[in-house]
């Protein structure tokens, strides 16, 4: 079936809408980075750059590192904006763009997001890392998909669904790629991540406004979930990036440098710092791997 142009929109060079980039100008491989800077960050460690391109604040570089062929791309912040990307990095190479239709064959890409966040826990201090096992939706995108949680899966909403219930919020959860998990992040710490619409009031914070309920983050931290779980870390893209790759047919990975610790009201010192250090490693463990 043929999709009509108010469904997949392309610019006057074919390029894809928001995005602004053709099906050659990304890899199989895809670091997603929330801070258009932060691309710059990740693509001065490779060897050559061949695309270099940016609208609004979706700003994409491809080259190698090695004889491995690397994109980094900034996603801005949340989950709505991993909607727009990864739906037009999946039409990119699974779309044939002139015709508009589904091609015959389809591509599984590699997503590893590089990103930071905060952690829930006493024993996860700033500055270490974390990847995600699971992604906890708080945020209601993908309500709007036949997403299901898996009845294996579902155990784990059962202690949080009463806590965020008055919030009006549907968590949802979706484990992230065990195949990236068991090579890129096998020296890193495992963990359940939370992931919220908002920065402020979705994560508890006060500044101005309190949130509806004030305590929600620390009774979400608190409790024990099934193999003797807890909640890790929160963030804005974690469980929009694993649901959208599993719905699409693609592989996912999130990757967290912890700057901030809620329960201990701590922040990094040097938060470029942490960040940089997670992106050599991530370099290094894709090169090896």
């Amino acid at each position: 079936m043929q999709l009509q142009e108010s469904e997949l929109i392309l610019n006057p060079d074919g390029s894809i809408y928001h995005l602004n980039i053709l099906p050659e100008d990304i890899a199989e491989t895809i670091f997603l980075v929330g801070d258009p800077d932060r691309v710059e960050e990740v693509s001065r460690y490779f060897d050559t750059i061949e695309v270099k391109k940016q609208k609004r604040e979706f700003v994409t570089h491809t080259g190698y590192v090695g004889n491995k062929r690397l994109t980094c791309l900034s996603t801005g912040i949340g989950t709505d904006n991993i909607d727009i990307v990864l739906t037009e990095l999946d039409a990119l190479v699974n779309m044939d763009l002139k015709t508009r239709q589904v091609k015959s064959e389809l591509t599984a890409l590699n997503f590893i997001r590089i990103g930071t966040c905060g952690s829930l826990q006493h024993d996860i201090p700033v500055d270490t890392f974390l990847a995600s096992e699971y992604g906890v939706g708080l945020d209601g995108l993908l309500g709007f998909y036949n997403f299901e949680v898996s009845e294996e899966d579902k155990q784990f909403l059962e202690p949080i669904i009463p806590i965020v219930r008055n919030l009006g919020v549907h968590p949802v959860i979706v484990k992230g790629s065990d195949t990236l998990l068991n090579t890129v992040a096998k020296d890193i710490r495992k963990g359940v991540t939370l992931t919220n619409c908002g920065f402020y009031g979705p994560q508890g914070r006060t500044v101005r406004i309190a949130p509806k309920d004030k305590k929600y983050i620390d009774e979400l931290s608190a409790i024990i979930l099934p193999g003797n779980r807890k909640l890790t870390n929160m963030e804005m893209e974690t469980s929009a990036i694993y649901g959208m790759s599993k719905l699409l047919g693609h592989h996912a990975l999130s990757l967290n440098a912890i700057l901030a610790n809620r329960v201990d009201g701590t922040f990094s010192k040097d938060p470029h710092g942490a960040t940089d250090k997670l992106i050599r490693y991530v370099l290094e463990q894709i090169v090896n791997y």
